[in-house]
């Protein structure tokens, strides 16, 4: 008798284990939106690997179109006409391994705040998110949490994980973010992969 209830502790124990360890990465997707709602920085050291992160933007986010003088053949400008700007295209890649030392570019600032991250955790770009209305007061609030839209599951895997994010209505315009597991219930996002511009 006393075997047969140890037993059952056990499986019981097991099956607890599986379910923590299958739903951690959604808990970590949760924790990232609240801490980046709430300006919590220090819980976004921990869940968000910004070296990383980084990494994942810089081919994605273009600089900001400018216009360019043409030689009198028509052609653009080369590295002779604009040093500076060639030269810091040349070594911006040689900067991530210093990330945490040196300033991000001014390009992907806005994807780095925490303001940014929750745009980002919606599906929004930065600074293109729609005000949320204030939440409700006593146990609305914790119905309407449970209740926020949950992200889409794109891959899970033992170590990896990515979720899908879109505005409302916006099937098409889907933000991809890839968590990693760094210990046994702990993830960070490490990955971030933007929808596709449409650029008239």
């Amino acid at each position: 008798m006393v075997k047969r209830q140890l037993f059952q502790i056990f499986v019981l124990c097991l099956v607890l284990f599986g379910l923590a360890f299958a739903a951690a990465p959604w808990f970590a997707f949760r924790a990232l939106k609240a801490n980046a709602r709430d300006q919590d920085v220090a819980g976004l050291a921990q869940l968000v690997d910004f070296r990383a992160m980084r990494a994942s933007l810089r081919d994605q986010v273009q600089e900001p179109a400018r216009p360019t003088a043409l030689t009198e053949n028509g052609e653009a400008p080369d590295v002779w006409r604009d040093p500076i700007g060639a030269m810091r295209r040349a070594l911006e890649p040689f900067a991530e391994p210093l990330s945490p030392l040196t300033p991000a570019p001014a390009r992907l600032e806005p994807y780095l705040t925490p303001a940014g991250i929750y745009d980002l955790t919606r599906g929004y770009e930065p600074g293109t998110a729609p005000p949320e209305p204030p939440p409700p007061e006593g146990l609305a609030r914790l119905t309407s949490s449970l209740q926020s839209p949950w992200p889409d599951l794109r891959f899970w895997g033992v170590d990896r994980v990515r979720f899908a994010v879109h505005p409302p209505g916006e099937t098409g315009h889907v933000t991809v973010l890839t968590f990693q597991r760094t210990a046994l219930f702990q993830w960070k996002l490490v990955h971030v992969r933007l929808p596709p511009r449409d650029d008239a």
